[in-house]
């Protein structure tokens, strides 16, 4: 069933739900857009499930584009985020290719005119190239920066200085010596999701 912010009252007093409420009609007149890569399988797909809906139910005008790839394309980009976590990576003129190829394609076929564009982890991260940024647009990164490949992060780098504004986890996945203005949303869990519900040892045991 279709998820509302009213399901959460167990979690969370009703005075925070009507907070929410009431900074939703602020933001009302914005259209704001996510593009990640997956609509299945990752943290990210999990997370924008959920925020879309809920922000949509609150009066927030909220979209969501995933971002499909070939097999080729997520090859690349995992080995992206293994270098950026400081793996060794044969960074190619064919992966990068690859890599922004997809963007240029994406964005040939999508078109992207809202107030607000929300970019998650590095596989969209080069799409900025591709538009004319007539709105800011955010950078959310969900990984950790803290310690990666120097060769790696210094192409991505290339594309993230576009951005209007870089979004961590948590202070310490920050890249260092990159901006010093960044913001730090942490990962929305979301209690009513089977996995995070209470099992019973039985369960635990099987």
């Amino acid at each position: 069933m279709k998820k509302r912010l009213v399901d959460y009252r167990e979690f969370v007093d009703e005075s925070k739900i009507a907070e929410i409420y009431r900074k939703g009609s602020k933001l009302s007149k914005y259209h704001i857009l996510h593009i990640n890569t997956t609509y299945y399988g990752g943290g990210v797909a999990e997370i924008l499930r959920n925020l879309t809906v809920l922000l949509n139910e609150i009066g927030v005008d909220v979209g969501w584009r995933p971002m499909i790839g070939s097999y080729d394309y997520f090859g690349v980009t995992k080995e992206f985020h293994n270098a950026l976590q400081g793996d060794e990576m044969d960074l190619t003129e064919v992966k990068k290719n690859i890599y922004e190829g997809r963007s240029e394609e994406f964005a040939s076929i999508t078109h992207v005119d809202h107030d607000l564009i929300v970019i998650h982890d590095p596989q969209p991260l080069p799409l900025i190239k591709f538009y004319s940024k007539h709105q800011p647009w955010i950078w959310r990164c969900h990984i950790d920066l803290s310690n990666p490949n120097e060769e790696v992060w210094d192409y991505l780098k290339s594309f993230a200085l576009a951005y209007d504004q870089s979004v961590y986890q948590m202070d310490e996945f920050a890249a260092r010596g990159f901006s010093s203005d960044y913001e730090i949303i942490q990962p929305s869990i979301d209690p009513r999701s089977m996995k995070n519900s209470d099992i019973d040892e039985d369960q635990v045991e099987d």
